[in-house]
């Protein structure tokens, strides 16, 4: 397991670093939070970050926020703060697990794999979010594009889908794509 550990502590050497030795973990790369970390995580690839934490600050909010939008992966943040605000405010910065008030090197592995277990799930359910707005989209392009056929050939609605439907089938293509360039000649002989 490739680890990023970012010390966000004020201590040169933050407890997490030495838990993961104990823990038999190697750590990939180690830094501390003043770089940039979507560019660290590009260039690292790692499978998971780790961040040591007195208390999460907007900065480093922002930066994960990034990196969650952008290469998203497994966050684990260990810190003493237990406002529930900041709290809620890492987990939706992409934060996995938000480990509060020490860590024991015995429980670092679970506490790695149930992190990657949510941030797999999280990713699965986004990814289903994803798909279904897509489906919606085509359906919503596919209904106008028929809508148009309706007009412009005065057919009924049965008749504008079975006339995509054919020309898909014969050009081999999808029924979105002739609804989109039904769409789109609409609209150049509109403009």
């Amino acid at each position: 397991m490739r680890i990023l550990l970012i010390n966000d502590t004020a201590r040169k050497v933050g407890r997490l670093s030495e838990a993961l030795r104990d823990a038999g973990f190697e750590v990939f790369d180690e830094s501390g939070l003043s770089i940039d970390l979507p560019a660290r995580v590009q260039s690292c690839k790692p499978d998971v970050i780790l961040i040591d934490s007195d208390s999460p600050g907007r900065d480093v909010l922002e930066q994960l926020c990034l990196v969650s939008r952008d290469q998203p992966k497994p966050i684990v943040m260990f810190t003493d703060e237990q406002d529930p605000a900041i709290m809620r405010q890492a987990i939706q910065a992409g934060v996995s697990a938000y480990i509060v008030e020490g860590i024991n090197s015995t429980r670092l592995k679970a506490i790695l794999d149930v992190a990657q277990a949510r941030f797999e799930t999280d990713q699965q359910l986004r990814a289903e979010l994803q798909a279904r707005e897509q489906q919606l989209n085509e359906r919503k392009r596919i209904e106008k594009a028929k809508g148009l056929l309706m007009t412009m050939k005065q057919c009924s609605e049965p008749e504008a889908y079975t006339l995509m439907r054919r020309q898909a089938m014969a050009r081999q293509q999808k029924l979105i794509q002739v609804a989109e360039q039904i769409i789109a000649m609409h609209e150049m002989l509109n403009d």
